[in-house]
């Protein structure tokens, strides 16, 4: 029994920052219906700024906050720059632009940072406070502070003008538009809320699994199953999804394949989930007349 709860508890950890890429996902797709695989590589980037301010004697905190500025300005700038001149042009063309930004930010990784792995110190305490045999210092750290952003997002979009606005923006734009949002920059709004809240997921992951250009790839494909999981229309079934994924990727992994092969189980979610259930648990299900 013991054996199983600390797999549950660690999966909520993990599952924890799947929620939020997973939530970051989705606030992309609802503004331009299609997914963004720069996701990832754009917290590893902003992972990396976190790296040298700490390794240059900035306070973890301080750094922290400063890596969440900065990630909200690049992703703004990516909206603007990259995405806002083919909103309107076919499928294949922002498929095209969302690769490109993938490769772009991992070589940039690369290039500026190097391809060595690299350690990413902790800020919890190893031992936890809370239940100490079934979870680390780390992992209940990492459950807050995500939890807690989470919570900061909620409140942002359900009671702030700004926050209600995205949503408009994001859901109707024709509709938003007419009564004077501009939803342009609305949608850019979004896109850096969504790059902050990913460079938090980065910062939460790397002390676990060290830092190196390819540090968010395969967290990617467990995000990506977390919102198609909770729906990728609906931002908090998204998080839901995450801690689902989290706790059924640890149990099964430690009961049933392997560790070796847990990355599988994001990839049978992801399959099984379009194949079964395409608008996932909480989503809508749209049907268009033809």
């Amino acid at each position: 029994m013991d054996s199983f709860l600390l797999q549950v508890f660690s999966g909520l950890a993990n599952g924890s920052i799947y929620a939020a890429l997973g939530l970051a996902l989705v606030m992309i797709y609802q503004s331009t219906h299609h997914i963004n695989f720069a996701q990832g590589e754009m917290a590893t980037f902003a992972t990396f700024i976190a790296w040298t301010l700490i390794e240059r004697g900035v306070p973890y905190w301080l750094a922290f906050f400063i890596t969440v500025a900065i990630a909200f300005v690049g992703g703004l700038l990516v909206q603007r720059v990259f995405i806002r001149p083919v909103e309107r042009a076919p499928v294949l063309n922002n498929v095209i632009v969302f690769v490109g930004l993938l490769v772009i930010f991992n070589a940039m990784s690369g290039w500026i940072f190097g391809q060595t792995v690299k350690a990413f110190k902790s800020p919890f305490p190893t031992t936890s406070i809370f239940l100490p045999q079934y979870i680390s210092g780390h992992q209940l750290g990492s459950l807050g502070v995500t939890l807690a952003v989470l919570l900061v997002v909620f409140l942002f979009f359900k009671y702030t003008p700004i926050g209600l606005a995205i949503r408009a923006a994001a859901q109707n734009p024709d509709s938003a538009s007419l009564v004077g949002i501009r939803v342009s920059w609305m949608l850019a709004l979004g896109w850096g809320l969504a790059s902050a809240i990913g460079a938090v997921a980065g910062m939460m992951m790397a002390p676990v699994i060290f830092l190196d250009p390819n540090l968010m790839g395969g967290i990617l494909l467990y995000g990506f199953a977390a919102a198609l999981l909770g729906g990728i229309d609906n931002p908090w079934g998204a998080v839901i999804g995450g801690f689902i994924v989290g706790v059924l990727e640890n149990i099964l992994g430690a009961y049933v394949i392997g560790t070796e092969l847990k990355l599988s189980v994001a990839l049978v979610l992801i399959v099984g989930t379009l194949t079964l259930m395409p608008h996932g648990l909480f989503g809508r299900k749209v049907v268009t007349r033809v």
